[in-house]
């Protein structure tokens, strides 16, 4: 699916259709409120962290997003919970800011290191913020790829993505598959993927899609039938599209099949 902008959203100045990525762009910089910018900042950042194991619940992130202060509706809050969530807030928005540009390996740790930055891991000996990991870890179950080999795999992905004249949804969640099956950084793997999509289908103009608490085991389930059964996978990305489709027509934001 693709973004068909309507007459109603062409530039004034040249009658040039805007895309999504235009329409963030300009709410970010003018700092616009209840927005889709506002909506996906938002969405993004509570769904994305939830999955990795973040307490805060989504009025919480809502509030740390809005007034950049905190209401605990639930007591003690961890303290890693707020920084990462403010900072994935930064995250979406280096997303939005470097959306245009080739997907390089400066990027994606650049990426990490503004997620991870204050955390107790960034206070980790062992623990690389911004770099790639330096122990050996698994996900789900499944190794990955170990320390040393990390930076010649990401390279090798990187070089076959970006030599690809053009990118279909498929070949954005194939690099996804790839991604976190090397699983690069120590921790944090899982919300840099995701952030990276999500650049991505902002640079080639594919509506994005964000994984949700009923797809997440879904979601899981492809990532590890990957090389056996590509469908899962991207059947569940499309279905997030749908989802996300819905925030498009309230903010008629136009799309094409």
């Amino acid at each position: 699916m693709e973004f068909l902008p309507s007459s109603d959203q062409m530039n004034k100045e040249d009658n040039t259709p805007k895309t999504l990525l235009e329409l963030l762009k300009e709410e970010k910089a003018s700092q616009m409120k209840g927005g889709i910018y506002h909506k996906i900042q938002i969405e993004l950042t509570y769904n994305s962290n939830h999955m990795e194991g973040n307490r805060l619940t989504h009025d919480e992130t809502r509030y740390i997003y809005e007034t950049n202060m905190i209401s605990a509706e639930n007591g003690i809050m961890h303290v890693d919970d707020i920084v990462e969530t403010a900072n994935h807030f930064r995250c979406i928005d280096m997303v939005i800011d470097f959306a245009s540009q080739p997907l390089k390996e400066v990027f994606i740790k650049q990426l990490h290191l503004t997620l991870k930055n204050g955390t107790s891991d960034s206070r980790k000996d062992w623990f690389a913020v911004g770099a790639y990991k330096k122990l050996p870890n698994e996900v789900g179950g499944m190794c990955t790829a170990l320390p040393e080999e990390v930076g010649a795999q990401m390279r090798s992905l990187l070089m076959a993505y970006n030599k690809k004249k053009g990118r279909t949804l498929e070949d954005l969640i194939a690099f996804h598959a790839a991604f976190e099956t090397i699983h690069p950084f120590q921790d944090g793997n899982g919300r840099i993927g995701r952030l990276i999509l999500f650049k991505e289908c902002l640079k080639y103009n594919i509506v994005p899609f964000i994984i949700d608490e009923e797809l997440k085991l879904f979601y899981y389930r492809g990532l590890r039938e990957w090389n056996q059964e590509r469908g899962f996978l991207i059947d569940t990305c499309l279905a997030a599209q749908d989802k996300f489709k819905k925030y498009l027509d309230y903010f008629r934001v136009p799309y094409k099949e």
